[in-house]
């Protein structure tokens, strides 16, 4: 499989999950991602279904491949390991707005937001039990409160989502 860190733009319009980077921004934004997002893209076989989808539909001469996306990365959670949220209007956002074409208001994040509310703190009490203690350095009671933040803020995101569409970078070209 060949993987691709950049596509040009005819090919990037054609990324089939290009609105999991609109996801990939609330979890951003929720965990304090202080590094650039970072992605991978590859082609993969259109399922039959597709196929016909597209065929009755009158496309004609469509690749048998579609690109996908996948997000890695995210080492910087958590401002790193400073486990602090120092929250900046532009972080978390890809660097090429076209990723972000299909957001046309809030609704546009709307189920990862839900999902995101759903995060309740007897879940992310399991997942720290999953964590091996070298990762917070045996100190649980410090991952704790890392975890009570991270459950506050959930309520936080649609705002941190309104302060990048605000700003001078303007990422939401179709926001109403």
């Amino acid at each position: 499989m060949t993987l691709h860190d950049f596509l040009p733009d005819e090919q990037l319009r054609e990324v089939k999950n290009l609105h999991d980077f609109a996801g990939m921004l609330v979890f951003d934004k929720w965990t304090c991602n202080t590094n650039g997002r970072q992605t991978v893209f590859f082609e993969a076989a259109r399922q039959p279904g597709e196929m016909l989808e597209a065929a009755a539909a009158g496309e004609t001469g469509m690749s048998t491949s579609v690109y996908m996306t996948v997000m890695i990365d995210q080492g910087f959670c958590f401002n790193a390991g400073e486990w602090n949220f120092p929250d900046a209007p532009l972080r978390g956002l890809y660097a090429r707005n076209r990723v972000y074409e299909g957001v046309v208001g809030m609704q546009s994040f709307a189920p990862w937001l839900e999902r995101l509310e759903k995060v309740s703190e007897t879940v992310l009490a399991e997942l720290a039990g999953e964590i091996p203690p070298a990762w917070y350095e045996d100190d649980y009671d410090a991952l704790l409160r890392l975890l009570e933040q991270v459950h506050r803020r959930r309520t936080r995101v649609p705002e941190l989502l309104e302060m990048a569409r605000k700003s001078s970078r303007q990422p939401f070209s179709q926001w109403t």
